[in-house]
């Protein structure tokens, strides 16, 4: 039996075990509800992780072979948006965990093959990040540690990032996805990047010099959406008698200064950079700069709940930060093991987001690990990071 093998049922029951943890608070007609069509309900995304760990522990990715049960058009992804699956007839609370935990002994019984277990893996500790992006888009009540550290931040400051070539992305092929290899030599200029993410008293600074009213900051898409939504702040902030607010998991709480800002869309991102006189690094460049970072020494792993007040110099976790990057494969790239995990949104629409936040597990985190999404999201736990060219 190969290292990985063995591996494999304690990395699948640890991802169980947080997930069943994550929504054990919840009732069930909150975990049915469409919260918003942005998301699906949450136990959609419960059965979801069983169907796709069915699909490559039991039957090796094969689509051609029916499902276990008969549940291929209801949880694969790609057949219905997620504002239409409240409508679909998806399995009810106490079905999904039972058909999650029928999957699971199965898979384990038939022995976890050792190029999918981690895809599977991975793909759940992922679900618990969206279903923690559902969770606060719900305004429900959550119990939270608290976020009451008002101090302010430190002054910003960057760091020089030499010029010359770096390996960007990586060859393995256990962990990493195929938006992450092959590894390739690229040459980079020196550039500048800030030390830590932008904070909320940063960004509070821009909202009150006028940033969501002055054109001058925009791009023109950033523009033409900001006109349609009418934004003035970071999702779910709103002022206060006494200053900015902001609701955090069902509780309104002051807007902590030192924390980065999360909740805030490429365009915001854009914005804010042009506004400091900087730019969004590259997807490259992050990279770069993020060399060696440790994700042991990061806020990752939803215990925090939230962002921590800016410490240290890791680039992992506490807000993922928008690249300017549209999503692309690199030079050699092949997918695997299917194509819509990544090349099926490879163009001008996304946007790549770098680090993780408070809510990626560790497993995730890597600083090859490439997120993307639509520049107008901001149920995201993102924020942004600034650079600047020499």
């Amino acid at each position: 039996m190969t290292t990985a093998l063995r591996e494999a049922p304690a990395a699948l029951e640890r991802a169980r075990e947080t997930t069943l943890g994550l929504l054990e608070p919840l009732d069930d007609e909150l975990l049915v509800a469409q919260v918003s069509p942005l998301m699906s309900p949450l136990v959609w995304d419960l059965a979801h992780i069983g169907w796709f760990e069915e699909l490559w522990l039991l039957r090796g990715g094969d689509v051609d072979e029916p499902s276990l049960a008969g549940f291929d058009d209801l949880y694969d992804a790609f057949r219905h948006e997620r504002a239409e699956r409240s409508s679909l007839p998806i399995l009810q609370p106490a079905e999904a965990r039972a058909y999650l935990e029928s999957v699971r002994r199965r898979a384990l019984e038939a022995g976890p093959p050792d190029d999918m277990y981690a895809l599977v893996v991975q793909h759940e500790l992922q679900h618990q990040e969206t279903m923690l992006q559902t969770l606060q888009l719900s305004g429900v009540a959550y119990p939270t540690p608290p976020h009451d550290d008002l101090g302010p931040p430190p002054r910003p400051d960057d760091l020089l990032v030499p010029a010359g070539p770096f390996i960007l992305g990586t060859n393995d092929r256990l962990w990493a996805y195929d938006n992450e290899r092959p590894a390739h030599v690229v040459e980079l200029p020196a550039f500048r990047i800030e030390w830590h993410p932008v904070t909320n008293d940063r960004f509070t600074e821009f909202v009150e010099d006028g940033g969501y009213r002055e054109r001058c900051y925009w791009s023109e898409d950033g523009w033409r959406w900001l006109q349609a939504e009418g934004v003035e702040a970071p999702l779910y902030w709103e002022r206060g008698p006494d200053g900015w607010l902001r609701r955090r998991f069902g509780q309104l709480e002051p807007v902590p200064p030192a924390e980065p800002v999360q909740h805030v869309s490429f365009y915001e991102a854009e914005a804010i950079a042009t506004w400091a006189g900087k730019r969004l690094p590259t997807d490259a460049e992050w990279e770069k700069a993020a060399q060696g970072a440790n994700p042991a020494e990061a806020n990752l792993g939803r215990a925090s709940f939230g962002p921590l007040p800016v410490a240290g110099d890791s680039m992992l976790g506490d807000v993922w930060e928008w690249t300017s990057s549209p999503f692309a494969g690199y030079p050699g790239f092949k997918a695997f093991p299917y194509p819509e995990y990544s090349e099926v949104f490879f163009g001008d629409k996304h946007r790549v987001l770098r680090g993780g936040s408070w809510a990626t597990d560790p497993v995730v985190a890597r600083v090859t690990f490439r997120n993307w999404d639509f520049p107008q999201r901001r149920q995201l736990f993102s924020g942004v990071r600034l650079a600047a060219d020499t």
